[in-house]
């Protein structure tokens, strides 16, 4: 008999099956497929794209001029972001094998395609750009901080916690010393 936590993760399972098929739907309604990790649009999408391109004049010309003052407070943070990187890299690279962790790969967190998109402006495919490397580092670094706590700490915590990692069901209930 599966424990509450097994029949949950199945549950999960059966919804990331169903987004997958939802994307594979998506992809044939915008007209673009994926081929050894490159999207391609077909010719009609792509015409479609370039003439929804709004210019850099025009796109800033409609921003509000707090969102152009407060753009360098964004991009300053590229430098802790790459930082980050760097370090995480390193840790991973020294420590997991010396652990048994089995390494996680930046390429399943950090995806820089957006760019690609023939509707986007220059300025667009930058912020596109810079989205999608820190949000994938946040994503990647998270899923390292993940397996790190599993070998070194897993033990629920004693209150609800927003957000938890995917191993965290497993994890020894907080107070059951015989659990842990």
């Amino acid at each position: 008999m599966t424990n509450p936590f097994e029949r949950l993760r199945d549950v999960l399972d059966q919804i990331s099956d169903d987004i997958e098929a939802e994307l594979g739907r998506q992809r044939e309604r915008f007209r673009y497929t994926v081929e050894r990790g490159r999207i391609r649009f077909d010719a009609e999408a792509r015409r479609r794209h370039r003439a929804a391109r709004q210019g850099l004049g025009p796109f800033l010309l409609h921003t509000r001029p707090l969102v152009v003052l407060t753009s360098p407070l964004i991009y300053r943070l590229i430098i802790p972001f790459v930082a980050l990187d760097i370090f995480v890299s390193v840790y991973q690279a020294v420590c997991f094998p010396i652990y048994g962790i089995r390494k996680v790969p930046r390429s399943d967190f950090i995806a820089i395609d957006r760019q690609h998109l023939q509707y986007l402006n220059g300025l667009q495919k930058l912020n596109c750009v810079y989205c999608g490397y820190c949000n994938g580092v946040i994503s990647w670094v998270r899923e390292v901080a993940a397996r790190t706590e599993a070998y070194w700490c897993p033990i629920k915590h004693a209150r609800s916690l927003a957000g938890t990692h995917g191993y965290y069901a497993d994890y020894a209930d907080y107070g059951d010393a015989e659990a842990f």
